[in-house]
This record gives structure tokens, sequence and C-alpha cells, in this order.
């Protein structure tokens, strides 16, 4: 197994002929004359017979064949760029590249055709493939209500082949669109190619194509009157929850010293990481985190293969088997359903926080949205650069040489690394559970300062005649609350007592917190666990609604009390309204109790026959039901606190039933 400063290349053999000798082999040389007009008119027929098929029934794409014949046009055209000066390339093009939405990137393009940067090219490619992507998917939308989420599959779509030309999408499937391709996009954003291996001239050839398919895109417009509509770009709208780690100017320094030590850093792409910093330095976030996220992957794909002993799962897979991307990397198992041993090497705290920005479908997914163009990159968020780069120097410190100890006395690198080891999932659906049960835990606790009528003013004829306000219904009540303690984690049992987690002060709601702070595995949930988690958010949100309902009728109430504006059967209303509140006060807090004792317990679901599984999910469901009923029952145009009560009654008889039993 090769050291980190031993691998050559993450491209496999067949791959790196294809994209660093193939299209670079000496031929005949192509008039760039017959490629593009003085005017900048590019002629598609010249560039559409470079592409060769093989004779079978659905004629495949030759790509060996096509490569090489495209290759002196890619070269005829990369030096007809470095000919043009940057006002008559925009000249030629500018109009050209509108069509994109983003005609700023693909002219700044033309400054890194001449750039001496070495990662420029890499960059470029990873920045215009995708803005091409949402581009080509807009122009899709033009025939269809929905757009593929593979490019491959959008560049193989019927709807561009009829605007574009068959042809024309061939040569765009040479460039991007197999993996038997040079496929360039996908060997960029995960990490395989190092800086020296993208010849120069695909980015300059992709400059034209762009501008070319908005020649042909003008023709297809004129001809059928459509219009182009763009799709909004993705707003990061999380960021609250996104901060993880604290964010100052010298962890630029402590990254750089990092990258300088870690073995985590592969020799072949440390360009990559250094221009990561730089960008972060000079407020290019979205090239900060372009730079780095595939260069986290191609890193961790090497640990990956370190830690399964599957040392070809490091390079790029051949056209028959899939990429070991960071769906694999992160997966609990191998592709040989072996165990993945990364989550052991990586730790709990730091998987989640991948999982997080990554791969859980209400996070970020900060890789998908970059890739797939659905970004403004000119806004990209400073917040969201800094959590990326801190994530590279916690990963970085993990894989540091014994050698080094200078980087154990740094202050600022040990608050991320305390940062990392406390996280918890945010975005996985239990972590976003406990973020709606401590929401709703604050909701409620201000019940506690609801306004009332001062007492002389209300006549005791006027209050509910409840068992909920009986010692029988306190005793239904405190009940269900000690089977609920007796499964609690033992280091909470003593803490939660009857006393106060009912009585008016704030330690009911102290007592929740420090349970949901007890990590609880969100890492390869079973499918009924979060089954269970989903009924669980889903009452959660139900009793945030009711309590909202009961803050703002209660304040509406009060108010109209003390201008006695109220007429007498509003009044009768309000107070009974009231008694409900005392009534259902302590039934919200142990329904949040369950939920929270129910999501500890769910694993154990796994465990349980499929008969028992379906009861315990009907009874979940019936509190789904009873909270979803007090919705209904506490709306201001309802106003049903009778029946509030009688429904409470009956499901805490059904609840201290189920529980009891367990």
């Amino acid at each position: 197994m090769p050291t980190a400063s031993e691998v050559s290349s993450c491209l496999s053999p067949d791959v790196h002929y294809m994209v660093c000798k193939l299209g670079l082999e000496e031929g005949e040389r192509a008039d760039i004359g017959n490629i593009v007009s003085p005017t900048g008119i590019v002629s598609w027929d010249v560039i559409t017979a470079c592409i060769d098929f093989i004779q079978t029934e659905d004629c495949t794409i030759d790509y060996v064949k096509s490569v090489r014949l495209l290759g002196p046009v890619c070269e005829a055209v990369h030096l007809n760029l470095l000919s043009v000066t940057p006002d008559q390339f925009e000249n030629l093009y500018g109009f050209w590249f509108e069509w994109t939405n983003n005609k700023k990137l693909f002219l700044e393009g033309f400054y890194l055709v001449t750039s001496s940067e070495i990662t420029s090219v890499a960059l470029g490619l990873m920045k215009l493939t995708s803005c091409l992507e949402r581009a080509l998917g807009d122009v899709h939308l033009m025939r269809s209500k929905e757009c593929p989420f593979l490019f491959r599959d959008l560049l193989l779509s019927e709807e561009l082949a009829l605007i574009f030309g068959q042809s024309v999408m061939a040569v765009l499937c040479v460039f991007l669109g197999s993996p038997r391709s040079l496929n360039l996009r996908n060997i960029l954003w995960h990490g395989f190619a190092s800086p020296q291996e993208i010849p120069l001239k695909y980015f300059s050839m992709l400059l034209l194509l762009t501008a070319g398919l908005g020649q042909l895109l003008q023709e297809t417009i004129y001809q059928t009157e459509c219009t182009l509509l763009h799709r909004a770009p993705f707003i990061f709208t999380q960021l609250d929850e996104l901060l993880v780690f604290p964010d100052q100017e010298g962890i630029l320094s402590v990254g750089e010293d990092l990258i300088s030590k870690s073995d985590f850093v592969l020799e072949i792409m440390l360009p990559f990481w250094t221009a990561g910093i730089t960008a972060f330095r000079q407020k290019r976030y979205a090239d900060c985190v372009i730079l780095i996220l595939p260069q986290l992957e191609a890193s961790l794909r090497w640990v990956y293969t370190k830690a399964n002993n599957c040392p070809d799962r490091l390079l790029t897979a051949e056209s028959s088997t899939l990429y070991t991307t960071f769906d694999q990397i992160l997966a609990k198992n191998t592709n040989n359903e072996e165990i993945n041993h990364i989550p052991l090497m990586l730790g709990d705290p730091i998987m989640e926080i991948l999982w997080d920005f990554l791969n859980n479908q209400e996070g970020p997914r900060i890789r998908d949205h970059l890739s797939h163009g659905e970004v403004d990159l000119n806004v990209f968020p400073r917040v969201l650069a800094n959590q990326v780069l801190c994530l590279s120097l916690v990963l970085l410190h993990k894989f540091i040489g014994k050698q080094h100890t200078t980087t154990k006395d740094n202050e600022l690198l040990g608050e991320i690394l305390n940062s990392a080891q406390c996280y918890r999932s945010r975005f996985h659906p239990i972590g976003k559970l406990r973020k709606q049960v401590l929401e709703c835990t604050r909701n409620l606790q201000m019940w506690i300062n609801l306004p009332v009528p001062p007492q002389d003013q209300v006549q005791d004829s006027t209050r509910l005649d409840s068992t909920l306000e009986s010692n029988a219904g306190n005793i239904l009540v405190k009940a269900i609350f000690s089977s609920l303690q007796s499964q609690l984690p033992v280091q909470c049992m003593e803490t939660v007592v009857p006393e106060d987690y009912f009585q008016s002060g704030n330690t009911w709601s102290q007592v929740l917190k420090e349970i949901w702070n007890l990590h609880i595995s969100t890492l390869y949930c079973p499918r009924i666990v979060i089954e269970v988690v989903s009924l669980l958010r889903k009452i959660t949100s139900q009793c945030q609604i009711v309590s909202e309902k009961v803050i703002s009728s209660s304040e509406s109430r009060y108010s109209q009390w003390m201008k006695k504006s109220l007429r007498s059967r509003q009044r009768l209303t309000y107070l009974r309204m009231l008694d409900s509140i005392q009534c259902i006060s302590p039934v919200m807090r142990v329904i949040l109790l369950l939920v929270t004792v129910e999501t500890r317990n769910a694993f154990a679901l796994c465990e349980k026959d499929d008969h028992e599984i379906q009861q315990h999910l009907k009874f979940l469901k019936a509190i789904l039901q009873y909270t979803e009923n007090l919705v209904t029952y506490t709306n201001p145009e309802k106003n049903k606190w009778t029946e509030t009560i009688n429904l409470t009654e009956i499901f805490l008889m059904k609840m201290k039933a189920f529980i009891c039993k367990q």
C-alpha cells in the first residue's frame, strides 16, 4: 500500500491514457478557420465529424477514436484563444454566453487559459461544468417539467437532442458524459485528477463549445418562439445550524501548518490544498470550497483503502465498476458487503459531521449543490467555507505524524478539535427531532407566564368540573410519568422526578435538555427507527402548533378581558380555556418526555417481532391523532375547550394502558 507521498496518480491506467495522452498524440493539425469563423460562429459540422461510432444497434460512441480525432481540434481552439485579447474574446463570445445565466464566469474563464497558477485549469473546469449542467437543465425544462439529477442522464436526454441535435450532444458526452469518456467533470469533482493531469486545451474547447451551444439555442428560440427561463439559485438557509467551529483568522495559518505535516494530504494534490487556503484568504469562498471538497474525498478515499485493505479502490474505476466516492466511503459496508472500517477509524462525531454536511437530506448537501451548479458562486457564505475548512483541519490533524508535536499547544486548533468531538448530528431526522423537542419545550415554558384575569373578576361558578383537576387526574398523569421514568438512561432516572417535572419552574425543561444531550448514534439507522422518528417529529410539530395557538389566544383574550370588550359567552369561553390550559400543560410535558424516551428506545424495536412493532406504531399514531385533534380544538375559531378536556381524559387512559404494559 503506497504512502501519501508515494501515490503518483489516482487515475487508473486506462483513464490516465484517455485523459493525459490520447488527445495529445501527434497528428494532422486542424485549421482553426474551419472550426470557428472570424466573427466567432462555431462550425459544428467540423466538430461533430470527429465523433466516431461503433457499429452496433444503438450506435455506441467510440470514445477512444473520438478523443483522438478531437485532440487536434482542441489544440487549434486553444492556440486561437491564446492569440486573442480579453476584449476580443468578449466581443466574439460574450453574447453567446448569456444563455448560461452566468456570462461573467465564462468570460473570467478566458483569463484561466493564460494563468500560471497550477490549479487554475481544474478550478475553472469544475466551475464551468457545474454552471453548464445548470444551464442545460434550464434548457431541458423548456420541453419537460422535470430535469434529470445526473449530468450524464441530462446529456443523453431526448429533450436536449431535439434542441441541439444528437451529434452535438454526442460531442458533450465525449468530454463530460460517460465513465468511458474523458469524463472531466467527475474525475475533478470526485478528486481523482491532480492539477498537472488535465490538459489545458480541454478547458479552452469547453469554453468554445458553450458559446456554440448558445448559438444553436438562439436559432431554436427564434424558430419556436420558446422562452428560456432560469431557475432561482439554491440558498443555504440553515447557517445558524452550521456553526460548528469557531471563525477566527488564525485558522488559515493553522491550516498551512497542518497541510505541510499531515499524512492525510496526497502529495500530488498538495497544490489544491494550498490554493484552497489562498482562496479563503482572498475572500473567494466558493473557490475555497470547490478546491477543498474534492481533496477531502480523495484523502478519505486513500484512508478508506488503507482501513479496508483495498488499494485498487484508490484509483478511478473503469466503466464496469463503481467509483469509490463519498457515498461508498461513508457507507456502513464496503462493496463486498464487509464492514467498512472508516467509521471506527474516524469516530461517530466526525462521521456525523461528514454526513450532515454532505449526505443527510435535510442538511446543506454542500457538494451536491455546488457540483450541480445550483449555487450563486458570487454570494457563497463565508461561514460555510469556514466550516468546511475547519472540518479539513480536524481530519488533517487526525492523520498527522507522531513526530509533529508543535500543534498540540495551539489553542485555536484545540478549540476546533473539541468542537468536532462534541458534535451531535443536526440534520439527521434524530437531530432535527432534538431541535423540535427543545424548541417546543421553550415554547411550553412560556405558559407559566401567561396573563390571567384578577381573581376578584372571576366567579367560581364559571370554572370547569373536570376529573383532570382532581387527585384521580393527577394520579393518571403521574403514573404515566413513572413508567416513562423507568425507561430513561440510568444516569437520568434520579434527576427526573415528578415534583420537579410538573412544578411551575423551568426544571423540567432543563431535565429534557440534559437527556437530549446524551449521545444517540445516528449512523446507519434501521428503517423502523426512521419510521418511529418520523412519527415523533409529527407529534412534536403538532404540540408546537398547540402551544403557539394557546399563547396567542391567551394573550389576545386577556387583552380583550382587561378592555372589557368580551361578551358574556366569550368571557366564559376564555375562562374555560384557562382551566383547560392548566389541565393539558402536564399532558404536553408528558408527551415530550414520551417522545424523548421513544427516540432512545427506538433501536430496541429492531429486536421485536412484526406484531409488536405494528402495535407500537399504532400507539404512536394514536398519540399523533390526539395532538392533531388538539390543534383543531384549540383553534380560536373552534374554541372547543370542554371537548379538549374530554379528549384528553380518554387519551391519558389509553396512553397509561399501553405504557404500563411495556
